[in-house]
């Protein structure tokens, strides 16, 4: 027991923060209240949304290393989770490939839509998260989305870089 304390080791900030993100996105209320697909890409979706919340604050913070680093963490997992569902070693590349490119693309209409109005909010949400099936959701997944960034705009850069996070009251 006291050889594994010794070298045991510690998961990095960033890691921890990523399992913070990954624990809030999937909370049952997005699936249930809020209509989210309960899918692997809903999931993604889910994922995605709150590591944007998160990433968009740390760089109003100036915390530029550490969101890098959290980004790294984030494909490290989805690499991860492709070969633990199957995905052959040559299929992996291409796939994360095209993650990456859903990702900076969800990262880039929702900061677009933030800096513009609620409506264009809810229309990035219905179209990325509910791809027209149950947007009729996206007002209250918009609504969840602006209390969170209120919520993380509260929080210093330090707290949220321990994982001392939390996304909405």
């Amino acid at each position: 027991m006291i050889l594994k304390k010794i070298f045991e080791r510690k998961p990095e900030p960033e890691q921890r923060l990523y399992e913070v993100i990954v624990a809030s996105a999937r909370q049952p209320r997005f699936y249930e209240a809020m209509a989210v697909p309960d899918t692997v890409d809903g999931r993604f979706d889910m994922i995605t949304l709150h590591l944007f919340l998160v990433l968009r604050r740390l760089k109003q913070a100036g915390e530029e290393p550490f969101r890098q680093a959290l980004v790294d963490v984030f494909f490290r997992d989805m690499d991860r989770s492709l070969r633990e569902m199957g995905v052959g070693d040559l299929s992996v590349g291409k796939k994360v490939r095209k993650m990456a490119e859903v990702f900076y693309g969800r990262l880039l209409a929702y900061d677009e839509a933030l800096t513009e109005c609620p409506d264009a909010l809810i229309a990035a949400l219905a179209r990325n998260i509910y791809a027209g099936i149950n947007a009729d959701a996206a007002p209250k997944l918009a609504e969840w989305v602006l209390a969170a960034q209120e919520s993380l705009l509260l929080q210093s850069p330090a707290d949220i870089t321990s994982a001392q996070v939390t996304f909405s009251a």
